[in-house]
């Protein structure tokens, strides 16, 4: 086996786990949104505050993921990007990489139109987070400005 034809292979088994990782987790959160929905059950409850905002009044990289979350599930995309980017960015990315997938395989590899998983992505993803933070805690402490009050 040539070195090409492994490292093809190999990403091939990346996408694979990823696309099957990507429909158990759409499954688990549809099964829990309906849950919730029938339950009435309000999640805030279970939600710990942020120990570093708690004790310092600074953002942590996380502040704002769990409400991103909840405003992209209402369609409210804007103050999802300005809560968590990252929310945002995986969304878009993980969305595209599940629906080229999906009709890469229906297509039988036809249509070779399926994303294909870059370690780019994950340093995009670190890049978002370490802006994210450092943008929040300098328009709170500097603007005196609070982005997840807005």
């Amino acid at each position: 086996m040539t070195k090409n034809s492994a490292s093809k292979k190999l990403s091939v088994t990346y996408e694979t786990a990823l696309y099957i990782t990507g429909w158990c987790l759409i499954g688990v959160f549809l099964l829990l949104g309906v849950y919730l929905r029938f339950r009435h059950l309000n999640l805030d409850k279970f939600f710990l505050p942020c120990i570093l905002y708690s004790l310092t009044g600074a953002y942590c990289p996380g502040c704002g993921g769990t409400r991103a979350v909840q405003f992209l599930f209402q369609g409210r995309l804007l103050k999802a990007l300005i809560y968590h980017p990252l929310v945002f960015y995986t969304a878009l990315v993980g969305g595209w990489f599940m629906l080229s997938q999906t009709v890469e395989r229906l297509s039988r590899h036809k249509l070779p139109i399926g994303m294909k998983y870059h370690d780019n992505y994950l340093w995009a993803a670190i890049i978002i987070v370490i802006v994210n933070f450092i943008l929040k805690n300098f328009f709170l402490f500097v603007l005196h400005i609070d982005l997840l009050a807005l």
